[in-house]
């Protein structure tokens, strides 16, 4: 597979698109069928192998002409510098050899790190000063001539020297920039620059400030050149990587200190759990109990076969599906935390197929509906309003166990998330006990730190001892593992 390719379905796995290898392998053969001359039947050709839903297909739209879209700048410069030189081609530095320059490359992979021609750093002296010129004069939308280095290939091999394609922030686009710019060759330039500046009479130029003006302004369209390509790879390679950065630290983060503008990022990363989730825990199967034999069903399959056993028989244990029970705290006094503990159980909702979500501050009442069809900000607004008043958790356990005992069996895992915080009012454990030996497990969630249990109000000593599992979740990435721990016992 050419580099060009799989730089191209790295870009693609970076912005989003899940580009397995078997379709990375079919992407390869329709490139070496339709090449990459045409541009249009090569990016619907790629759309076909590589983008399998409609989101990736704007993905892959919105990626080809980010990816390829630098060389088709370079090509229309070429064709447009065939009607005319520009001024920077016309110049020629003083004491320039007159040799002739290299041969131009032909840029056959047709897209980033193909095959490249050597850079100005392959010539010497004067043919190197005059590489360059040519190469701005390109940049300028000038005249390169059929024997000028094409600046597109040429930035290509020196982006690949440079390895711009490891940028991750944005800060790095100025260092990269100027090691391309060394990469590509542009020492002869800025040494004759220097002796213009600082030594003009001893330059052997009949008019240095010209040729000085002339020099300048191609180095100026080679940096201009350099930095739209970093630009470009930062858009391909840097900024997803920033935002993969991003995201964990907001996954990482404290809850309580998740500001707003946080919270959209936040959407990203929990639905990115949801579904890690459900593709880890939704093909489980029966598991084979390793190394015992069922002898019954041994016996019953040797009837036809004059009672011979024939075949071995294992015992298996059959899985139960995931159930779910969540029962969320909407008070007060968790209000620094109640969206993203919402909006966890919005994105769960998505992967889990038996889940059940209650609210409560007083009076517990069924969220699922709202979280199932509603867009996430105007269920969180509903549910605030509805379920809004001072933490009784006795109360809230009292209406699930009138209102709502059913819908716990042995199978049901009941997940509170909450601080245990009952505001004075009677704890009901009684019932928290009740639930425990009915449900399959009983899991906490509690969002303040362990230290804080039984100060003031709290009343988490009380519960824990009757939950499978009670533990602090102080961000995203405690409450997937919690959450991971819970899908990985019905295993």
């Amino acid at each position: 597979m050419d580099r060009t390719l799989v730089n191209y379905v790295r870009a693609l796995r970076a912005a989003g698109a899940d580009a397995s290898i078997a379709e990375s392998i079919d992407a390869a053969r329709a490139v070496a069928l339709l090449g990459y001359a045409d541009r249009r039947q090569l990016k619907d050709g790629l759309g076909v192998v590589l983008a399998k839903t409609p989101a990736e297909k704007l993905i892959h739209e919105r990626v080809f002409d980010q990816f390829f879209g630098a060389v088709d700048a370079s090509a229309e410069a070429r064709s447009e510098g065939k009607r005319g030189a520009s001024d920077l081609q016309d110049a020629q530095p003083a004491g320039a050899a007159s040799g002739q320059p290299g041969q131009p490359g032909q840029d056959a992979g047709g897209g980033p790190h193909a095959d490249r021609p050597a850079s100005p750093t392959a010539a010497s002296g004067g043919d190197a000063l005059q590489q360059l010129i040519a190469m701005a004069a390109e940049a300028r939308g000038g005249a390169s001539g059929e024997r000028m280095p094409s600046l597109g290939p040429a930035l290509n091999r020196a982006a690949e020297a440079a390895n711009v394609d490891d940028i991750q922030f944005h800060t790095q686009v100025g260092p990269l920039t100027r090691r391309l710019l060394e990469e590509l060759g542009i020492a002869p330039l800025d040494a004759r620059v220097r002796q213009l500046l600082l030594e003009p009479q001893s330059s052997g130029s009949p008019d240095p400030q010209a040729e000085l003006a002339t020099l300048q302004a191609a180095r100026e369209s080679l940096r201009r050149a350099a930095r739209a390509l970093v630009e470009q790879r930062f858009e391909l390679y840097g900024r997803p990587a920033t935002e993969a950065f991003m995201q964990d630290v907001v996954a990482q983060r404290t809850l309580g200190r998740l500001a707003p503008h946080d919270m959209e990022r936040m959407r990203v990363v929990v639905a990115r759990m949801a579904k890690r989730m459900a593709v880890k825990h939704s093909r489980r199967r029966r598991v084979q109990l390793r190394g015992q034999l069922d002898f019954r069903r041994m016996i019953r399959g040797s009837a036809g076969h004059d009672s011979v056993p024939h075949r071995l028989r294992f015992k298996y244990r059959r899985k139960d599906k995931p159930k779910f029970v969540a029962i969320c705290d909407v008070s007060g006094s968790v209000a620094a935390h109640v969206r993203f503990l919402l909006l966890f159980l919005y994105a769960l909702h998505g992967s889990v197929a038996d889940l059940r979500s209650f609210a409560f501050a007083n009076q517990l009442g069924d969220v699922s509906p709202l979280l199932e069809n509603l867009p996430f900000d105007e269920a969180f607004d509903r549910i605030l309003h509805e379920h809004a008043g001072s933490t009784d958790y006795g109360q809230a356990f009292t209406d699930l166990q009138d209102q709502f005992w059913d819908v716990i069996d042995r199978r049901t895992t009941v997940i509170i998330l909450g601080d245990g915080r009952s505001n004075h009012a009677e704890p009901r454990v009684d019932i928290l006990a009740e639930i425990a030996s009915r449900a399959k497990r009983v899991m906490w969630l509690c969002p303040e730190p362990k230290s804080r249990w039984g100060s003031g109000d709290s009343v988490m000593p009380k519960y824990a001892p009757f939950c499978t599992l009670a533990t602090h979740v102080a961000s995203a990435a405690d409450l997937e593992r919690a959450i991971d721990e819970a899908l990985a016992a019905y295993g």
